[in-house]
């Protein structure tokens, strides 16, 4: 795992499309997202290789699809739930997650279906040094061919084996509000 400072690679290179007229005047591009950026209070910055060659940095998420058949008018809240933390992230797959179906449940309540890609980690904000504000950024290709980056809390998987087609979202479970340490 690698630490970045602004701006970093994905796990892995992802084919995607830009909306019309998202990075200037032209019709639905296709692209290849490479990397990621953080800016404290914004959404995060999607770094993307054009067809034409050209690099175009920090294109908001709720600007891409990935399929061609996708749901129109998708906002930034529904791309995220939560603002960047600050300037310092990780991204990883985790190996045991890749490619499972989850569930995410978005900012205004709706609940969508779609594949895990990757996960960014913020590190060295004051939120993510709380217990009960650490949160990880689950990125999720949706069915309805957009993307969403949501919080650990909001993301629930479907690994057959294990949890089988009915998991439920959990009320019994309870934020961290404690530091452990082992020299007290």
């Amino acid at each position: 795992m690698t630490l970045y400072t602004h701006s970093g690679d994905l796990p892995r290179h992802l084919y995607v499309w830009v909306e019309r007229n998202a990075i200037g005047e032209h019709d639905w591009m296709p692209a290849v997202w490479f990397g990621l950026a953080s800016y404290p209070g914004r959404v995060w910055g999607c770094h993307l290789l054009l067809e034409c060659g050209a690099v175009y940095r920090n294109v908001p998420l709720h600007h891409l699809t990935h399929s061609e058949l996708y749901e129109s008018n998708w906002s930034p809240a529904q791309a995220q739930t939560w603002d960047c933390y600050g300037w310092q992230f990780a991204t990883l797959e985790y190996r045991y997650l890749s490619g499972l179906r989850a569930r995410t449940r978005l900012q205004d309540g709706s609940e969508h279906s779609g594949r895990y890609l990757f996960t960014a980690v913020p590190v060295g904000d004051p939120y993510s040094a709380a217990p009960e504000q650490a949160k990880e950024f689950a990125f999720v290709a949706l069915d309805n061919g957009r993307f969403t980056a949501q919080p650990t809390d909001r993301v629930l998987y479907e690994d057959r084996s294990f949890t089988g087609k009915a998991a439920e979202w959990p009320t019994w479970l309870r934020r961290q509000r404690e530091i452990w340490s082992a020299e007290t």
